[in-house]
């Protein structure tokens, strides 16, 4: 019994989720009366009337003491969470008790996210949010929610089986040697030729990356390139999981041998197959130190069953318009629009390319007019005395003359922008027409409602008509050189990616120790021992219910933690039952000096969750701390951990700054 529900301040449904379960109840309670003929009314409608009279109570709150409430449980037991966006109503439902109201505010946090990076600036505008999110044509609208609600549900099931997404933090696939290699071949093979070729149509390729499941194998970007914020990283894994989501059964197929054996620890480089590709089989046999190769023969019988396993070819349709947090010298844009072109290289083995487009600087202007009004509608809200704006202050006039200049550029298709603005300036700078204060703050709200408008039309309404982009042929001889590249390392990757790092290799320094999550909060990466609890796996954690109750145990850990946090709490040690568990916050500077600790900032009950993908809570938590740190770049890290309790606190604390330690050097392997 789940739901998550967007609507508009007048009660129209601008986006809905449910499960099976809730809509067969909402079936039930509103179908039988609304039946006509041989058909059921809309879904959509009952959807809406079900929900009407508590938007619009939540409204009339709002209008009438500015306020309104954030969650309730009903009668029945359903738990509601809300929160206003604006001018849009977000309301999580769970029914059967098996969300709590950290999870559902969490999940509305993400769906907010995930609208963002779809739909970019068209966000900051209302009115224009809900003309895209409730098209008027209804097989768009259905298209539309049902891709939101296929992301939805991806995110789901990935943050109950997925550290990465627990965590909310980016997993890199351990292996230092093909990283390299990856990311050489990325940028001179893939994205250089890409970029000098004429038919890329005037995109240019900035970041490539190569994902496994969802772990990330190889990231490269291109010089000119702004950084990818890990949030915005995580957020494009979980749509290249939702395009090709894994398939967990041929994978814990790949890790048990014929009779059920797991996969041994020792691992080598693979010999190349005997093929024509000697180039890279000579930078494979070049190899001085064996990295990783399965030497049980029998395993060789679940490497051919994956080899019949083909991935489709990729889709030539137009590719995913993304909108990225990006910082140029020409300025910052929190909202880039960016093509992502996913080229999947086999089934659970992903390409990854975002583009620039052209014209992408434009949404960098408008990002920064926009900055502009919102702060002189800030000054003008707060009272500020006097009907005109002093004509010699020096950001207004040079706003104006920026702004000209713009307009003049974009040319005579922008009429309506012109027009706005020649009406602004005549209230803000005209002596023969001063506009009062009321004047100027409603023409501060028609100038954003129209530089949102000149984004939309640019980057989401074109991206939809538009069938500029890279060549389908280019596409595909890209997507071939990479297969031809990892053609010999592919079913070795598709089994590293379930056993990415085990805990064997721990258990001799750490005795007792049961499992760990070591993130570097500053990269947004994580790395922890591998997870495999289905019933075709076998591992260290043992098989059927024993592993499910680890599992458990270590989701239960990380909410716990997070709730902590958010109490300011930076170390928590605790017994639970036969385990011990413990949490660590702490900050060092770029040279691993650890900094000293301060006291967290307090946190609302119904703030963004903690975490990268909901709020970035990390990334406010480090700007708050470097404010007395100007002069050194500080890094944060958390340490999560489990161990028998029979195990001494002494002897677990120190176990603790060991493998803090221990675990220090791995996250620098490069990424870029």
């Amino acid at each position: 019994m789940k739901c998550l529900l967007v609507a508009s301040e007048s009660a129209e449904v601008l986006f809905y989720w449910a499960d099976p379960e809730f809509e067969q109840n909402i079936r039930d309670q509103y179908g039988p009366r609304q039946y006509e003929g041989d058909t059921y009314p809309a879904f959509e409608d009952s959807f809406n009337t079900l929900f009407a009279p508590l938007i619009i109570s939540c409204s009339t709150l709002i209008e009438k003491i500015n306020d309104t409430y954030t969650s309730f449980i009903t009668e029945n037991a359903h738990l509601y969470i809300l929160h206003q966006f604006g001018e849009c109503l977000y309301i999580a439902v769970n029914g059967d008790g098996e969300e709590s109201k950290e999870d559902l505010r969490r999940k509305i946090y993400v769906m907010k996210k995930l609208i963002e990076v779809h739909l970019g600036m068209v966000t900051l505008n209302s009115a224009l949010l809900r003309k895209e999110l409730r098209p008027q044509d209804t097989e768009q609208r259905i298209q539309l929610w049902k891709m939101l609600q296929s992301l939805l549900e991806t995110y789901s099931l990935l943050r109950e089986q997925d550290q990465s997404f627990l965590v909310e933090a980016v997993e890199r696939l351990i292996h230092p040697t093909l990283c390299e290699q990856c990311i050489e071949f990325l940028e001179r093979r893939v994205v250089q030729q890409i970029n000098g070729s004429p038919e890329r149509a005037g995109e240019e390729v900035l970041h490539a990356f190569i994902l496994v499941n969802t772990k990330l194998l190889a990231f490269y970007s291109s010089r000119n390139a702004s950084s990818i914020k890990p949030s915005d990283l995580l957020a494009l894994i979980l749509m290249v999981q939702n395009l090709y989501p894994s398939n967990n059964e041929l994978d814990d197929t790949a890790l048990e041998g014929p009779e059920g054996s797991s996969v041994p620890e020792v691992f080598y480089t693979p010999e190349p197959s005997p093929t024509g590709r000697e180039s890279d089989a000579a930078e494979m046999e070049g190899e001085s130190t064996p990295v990783f190769q399965f030497i049980d023969p029998d395993v060789q019988v679940a490497e051919d069953s994956l080899k019949t396993q083909e991935a489709q070819p990729p889709d030539p349709a137009t590719p995913r318009r993304v909108f990225l947090e990006a910082t140029f010298k020409e300025g910052y844009c929190p909202m880039m629009p960016h093509s992502m072109y996913c080229l999947p290289l086999w089934p659970g083995i992903s390409m990854v390319l975002l583009t620039k487009i052209p014209n992408s600087q434009v949404a960098v202007s408008l990002y920064q007019f926009l900055e502009a009004f919102t702060m002189l509608e800030k000054k003008l809200s707060e009272g500020q005395e006097g009907g005109s704006l002093p004509r010699t202050q020096p950001p207004l006039s040079e706003l104006r003359n920026k702004l000209d200049k713009f307009i003049r550029a974009l040319g005579s298709n922008e009429i309506q922008l012109q027009n706005t603005w020649t009406d602004f300036k005549n209230k803000a700078f005209s002596r023969a027409a001063q506009g009062t204060s009321r004047e100027l703050l409603m023409s501060c709200h028609a100038m954003k409602t129209r530089l949102c408008a000149v984004y939309r039309q640019y980057f989401v309404v074109q991206s939809h008509r538009s069938p500029q982009r890279l060549s389908v042929s280019l596409q595909e001889k890209a997507l071939a050189m990479m297969q031809e590249k990892l053609m010999d390392w592919k079913d070795f990757l598709l089994v590293k990616s379930k056993r990415n790092i085990t805990m064997v290799s721990y258990l001799e320094d750490f005795p007792g120790l049961v499992h760990f999550i070591y993130v570097d909060r500053t990269a947004g990466q994580m790395i922890a021992p591998s997870l495999n609890v289905t019933d075709l796996s076998t591992t260290e954690l043992g098989k059927g219910p024993l592993a499910h109750f680890i599992k458990s145990k270590v989701w239960s850990l990380v909410g716990t933690a997070w709730r902590y946090l958010q109490k300011r709490y930076t170390t928590v040690t605790l017994r639970d039952g036969d385990y011990y568990f413990c949490y660590f916050l702490w900050f060092e500077s770029e040279t691993g000096y650890k900094l000293e600790g301060i006291e967290l900032p307090v946190l609302s009950e119904d703030s963004a969750p903690i975490g990268m993908l909901a709020g970035d809570y990390y990334r406010k938590l480090l700007r708050y701390y470097s404010k007395d740190h100007h002069t050194e770049i500080v890094k944060c890290y958390e340490l999560l951990t489990i161990h028998l309790g029979v195990i001494p606190t002494d002897y677990i604390l120190q176990h603790c700054c060991e493998l803090a330690k221990k675990l220090w050097e791995p996250t620098r392997i490069p990424l870029l």
